[in-house]
């Protein structure tokens, strides 16, 4: 049977607009083996991974289990466990960083603040600091989720990790596995597909210099989907490549066709007209899909600058 991921690239299916949304991620470091809904099927207690889970249900917050690249027996509990913290959005990205013995500690967070881009509650309750070290890979290899995660995703994290590359962990799902192996750069929340090592050490380069790369780029999971692929056009259109200075401020229209409306920090705006189809043939979404299907896809159809007299139309 032919992988989701070769029949997405055979087919060449956009991965613009495909990115997991969350404005901030938090992510527990858990050693060990991974089921298929990691955060109540691997050897974190499972009791604690459905309080997490309803803990972030509709805050913006998406939760998810890393750990380092490499073989994963079982080694135990471990004693100390890293957590991350992110917020996503252009203007206020943060990353801060601790370590916890007690995992359970995560309940006492305020998630609704976390969502909203607060990181006090993170300092207060982990002693969480700003984050001072690499940028973050965060690679999926979660193979029980899709098969493809682990035979393209678990290679490039251990490529990268040979190569040089520090910050590199693997994560448990960051959505669309036809688009394996997929990465998210932390701190500003891009997703990356079909992502290769020269593709993902250019993205983090370009975390360090304040640039977002394009090429392979999913979006960013601040924004809902039609703003990703919104953001990226325009990045694409006028050669704005800086982190942080373009926002997604409006988005109308119907579900079939969108206009987003993307703000420069300099003052100027556009429109993007983003049309949401169906992705044809029929393909496996997933390498556990029973049938096939239609998954949509973004499609740019203008992006227009507006002038002052348009603003405010």
């Amino acid at each position: 049977m032919s992988r989701c991921a070769t029949v997405s690239r055979s087919l060449d299916e956009p991965v613009s607009g495909t990115a997991a949304t969350a404005t901030t991620w938090l992510l527990l470091e858990q050693p060990g083996p991974w089921g298929a809904k990691a955060l109540t099927s691997s050897h974190l207690d499972p009791a604690l991974g459905r309080a997490l889970e309803a803990a972030a249900a509709g805050t913006g917050v998406r939760i998810a289990l890393i750990r380092h690249p490499g073989r994963h027996a079982d080694p135990g509990t471990p004693p100390m466990r890293q957590v991350y913290a992110a917020h996503t959005v252009p203007g206020r990205v943060w990353l801060h960083g601790a370590t916890t013995r007690d995992p359970r500690r995560l309940l006492d967070l305020d998630f609704s603040a976390l969502g909203a881009g607060d990181h006090r509650s993170f300092g207060a309750v982990l002693d969480g600091r700003p984050h001072r070290g690499d940028p973050l890979a965060l690679v999926c290899t979660n193979g029980k989720r899709d098969r493809c995660c682990a035979l393209l995703g678990r290679p490039l994290a251990m490529d990268l990790v040979a190569s040089g590359v520090r910050g590199v962990w693997e994560v448990t799902h960051l959505g669309g596995h036809r688009f394996a192996p997929t990465v998210l750069v932390l701190p500003y929340g891009y997703a990356y597909g079909r992502a290769e090592v020269h593709t993902v050490k250019e993205a983090l380069d370009g975390v360090r210099e304040g640039r977002v790369v394009v090429e392979g780029c999913r979006g960013c999971s601040a924004w809902e989907r039609p703003g990703q692929a919104a953001e990226l056009a325009v990045r694409s259109a006028v050669g704005e490549y800086r982190a942080g200075v373009l926002n997604v401020v409006r988005t109308a229209g119907t579900a079939a066709r969108r206009e987003v409306t993307v703000a420069h920090t300099d003052g100027r705006r556009w429109r993007v007209t983003v049309a949401q189809g169906a992705s044809l043939p029929p393909r496996p979404e997933s390498c556990g899909a029973a049938v096939l299907g239609a998954p949509a896809r973004m499609d740019v159809v203008e992006v227009r600058e507006l002038r002052p007299t348009a603003l405010a139309s």
